[in-house]
């Protein structure tokens, strides 16, 4: 039986590639996202949405941003209008990451376009590109994991892990998350 040699790790595929930006653009988004994103300083919406925008994001109106928001890589990132981030949520946006219009991303959840083969001896780099669609909702302490696409107004429950796409309109649940229910939204 093979086993896993870290020793061989390779990424250089990956740096090179135009997911990054280079060591200074990335160092100063490392600072610019402590200060102004990933804290608590009382700083005003428009403008963490001017410095993500200033970085390459994407980003519509209305947009909320709380407090101790972590978000990897703003060149990766693209926000509808009216999306809620909740406090302490953490992009890990080495892929790109897709936000559509009225999505709620609650207090602590992560989304993660990134992974690992653990197939492969060598523990390749997987990037996979995360899509959440208008009016999805991420429950708080959930996890969005890499290449899935959770489609228009499905539900993730709180502390879920969503390892394959969830369809429109259903509440999934669990981890892995499976489906519980069909989503109504009254009128």
């Amino acid at each position: 039986m093979n086993k896993t040699d870290l020793s061989k790790y390779n990424n250089d595929w990956y740096k090179q590639s135009k997911l990054t930006k280079g060591f200074l653009i990335t160092f100063l988004w490392f600072i610019s996202n402590r200060i102004f994103i990933n804290s608590y300083l009382p700083l005003p919406i428009s403008l963490k949405v001017f410095i993500l925008r200033a970085f390459g994001s994407k980003i519509g109106k209305g947009i909320t941003i709380k407090p101790l928001v972590n978000i990897k890589a703003p060149w990766n990132l693209e926000i509808g209008d009216n999306v809620w981030i909740g406090e302490c949520v953490w992009i890990d946006n080495i892929g790109k990451v897709y936000i559509g219009n009225n999505v709620c991303i609650s207090q602590g959840a992560v989304l993660l376009s990134g992974n690992h083969n653990y197939k492969k001896e060598t523990f390749d780099l997987i990037i996979e590109d995360i899509i959440l669609k208008d009016g999805v909702w991420i429950g708080a302490k959930s996890i969005v994991c890499t290449g899935v696409t959770c489609f228009s107004h499905a539900v993730l429950s709180v502390n879920s892990v969503a390892t394959h796409n969830l369809d429109a309109y259903r509440i999934y649940q669990g981890n892995p998350a499976k489906a519980i229910r069909e989503r109504v939204i009254a009128i």
